[in-house]
């Protein structure tokens, strides 16, 4: 399977490069919080790091975001989409042992983009 037609990461069921790997490489804005977290779950997911950082906040994100390569992203299931929070779970497996994180991320719009701000509540489970 290429990117044209794998299925992506964030769950929607679309293809990877009509989906989130527009996002990644710049040729479309998120247009909800709900599609910016898909993107970055995604990115995660196919360990981009810049994109991530790019979509931080920069009144909080750290210096640099590198993926876990120990981390392997397995499912994303939302919750709830209200305004500017977004509430997930996020299934992993982090060197063969499964988890799961729980989060309900805050989002900000600014200069007409969104950009993930901060975790108001966050759980990792095994």
């Amino acid at each position: 399977m290429t990117a044209l037609t794998t299925p992506c990461p964030c769950g929607t069921g679309s293809a990877y490069d009509a989906c989130c790997g527009r996002l990644h490489r710049g040729a479309a804005q998120a247009a909800t919080p709900e599609e910016l977290m898909r993107s970055r779950y995604a990115a995660y997911a196919v360990r981009d790091g810049d994109y991530v950082w790019r979509t931080w906040h920069p009144r909080t994100r750290p210096l640099s975001v590198t993926p876990d390569s120990d981390v392997r992203w397995t499912g994303l299931v939302v919750h709830d989409a209200d305004g500017d929070e977004v509430e997930f779970t996020a299934s992993f497996e982090r060197l063969g042992e499964p988890g799961r994180l729980h989060e309900r991320s805050t989002f900000a719009r600014r200069a007409g983009r969104w950009f993930y701000v901060e975790a108001t509540t966050s759980s990792t489970s095994s």
